[in-house]
């Protein structure tokens, strides 16, 4: 398959190996920001083909594992109220809540109907006007453009019926958190190719030249994951402190100039939790005031309580702040696995702990 068969050859991907091998001196710690890039990164074996002197470590670039859990617990509430019907996507059913799943819920009774696309609920929602349609949406920018349309459709439609429960994360506020970190170990990143052709790379620049650190933009096959890490090496050895551009058959520096007027005109940046890592100001993207109406916290009278995110034993927050990896769990792989998740990398199928359970099979 033409853009994507090449950028998985072997041989292309041993090649940036051996060139990195040559060109390091140096002991680095770099981070893949998002969890498809781990995935590919433990499927391909480029981990273990890399010389001891360069450490990767995974970074919260997971939609599924950051959304918190009293997002999912207002979900399930929502789900259960008279009149309503929640529209979600598939990998977020078995994401645990703080009691419960939504998949748990729906097992129960609760309305609860997975879908692909957002406009499945516009669709469903212009021929059920008495039922109160509820999408919940989670995601980075990348799917925050799909979102924005899909609400802006409500509104030309003039649905009444029609309600968002959005839980959406910016990239770069959480890269500065981890910089921020008194305890930081990581040097560089690879950024997520999709994030940043949507959004190019100007609100990378700054935190480059403000930490004095290079970040690379990187795709998701192994080909591009491995000429990543060589364009990082090579920047880290050189002390350049920039960011480049190695997914240059997606990315643009500009980014898709359409999508981000539809983000804008619909959305605004706002704090936002992150699970296991905390409150990030700046980190999502909230609904301006002229679009409140399609709020699905306004269907709420109950108040949501703050939860502690973490399980006794689940060292999920380490993980997703790239400070622990998954085989260093004590729950990994025994009380904690796919078929029954504790901590929501797990869970997702771009989670680390799914990563490391898939390719890796590190169980005592």
């Amino acid at each position: 398959m033409k853009y994507l068969s090449e950028f998985r050859e072997a041989s292309k991907t041993k090649l940036f190996i051996e060139e990195t091998k040559r060109i390091v001196r140096g002991k680095w710690t770099i981070m893949e920001v998002c969890g498809s890039q781990t995935h590919s990164i433990l499927s391909s074996g480029i981990d273990e083909l890399l010389p001891p002197n360069i450490t990767l470590v995974h970074g919260p670039g997971c939609p599924v594992c950051v959304t918190p859990k009293e997002i999912i617990d207002t979900a399930i509430l929502l789900s259960k109220k008279k009149d309503t019907i929640l529209f979600t996507y598939g990998d977020m059913l078995r994401v645990p809540g703080s009691r419960e799943s939504l998949f748990k819920a729906k097992v129960d009774g609760a309305k609860i109907k997975m879908i692909y696309s957002p406009f499945e609920v516009i669709e469903f929602a212009k021929s059920n006007q008495e039922k109160k349609c509820i999408f919940f949406g989670i995601g980075f920018e990348t799917t925050t453009p799909s979102h924005a349309s899909v609400i802006l459709k409500a509104r030309e439609l003039n649905l009444k019926n029609f309600f968002v429960l959005l839980s959406q994360f910016r990239v770069p506020p959480a890269i500065e958190a981890i910089l921020n970190d008194p305890f930081n170990k990581i040097q560089g990143f690879l950024a997520p190719g999709h994030v940043c052709t949507v959004m190019g790379i100007e609100e990378y620049i700054p935190i480059s030249e403000k930490y004095k650190v290079p970040i690379v933009v990187t795709g998701f096959e192994s080909v591009d994951l491995a000429e990543g890490i060589f364009m990082l090496i090579q920047m880290l050895e050189r002390s350049e402190n920039t960011v480049k551009i190695q997914y240059k058959r997606s990315c643009k520096p500009q980014g898709n100039l359409k999508a981000k007027e539809i983000m804008k005109k619909v959305f605004k940046i706002g704090p936002q939790k992150w699970r296991g890592i905390g409150l990030i100001p700046d980190s999502g993207w909230i609904l301006r005031e002229e679009f409140r109406e399609f709020d699905a916290l306004n269907l709420l009278k109950e108040k949501i309580e703050e939860i502690e995110e973490t399980k006794e034993g689940c060292i999920a927050a380490l993980i997703l702040q790239g400070k622990k990896k998954p085989f260093e769990c004590s729950l990994f792989g025994k009380d904690c696995t796919p078929l029954n998740p504790l901590g929501a990398p797990m869970v997702s199928s771009e989670g680390a702990c799914a990563a490391y359970y898939k390719y890796k099979k590190i169980v005592d």
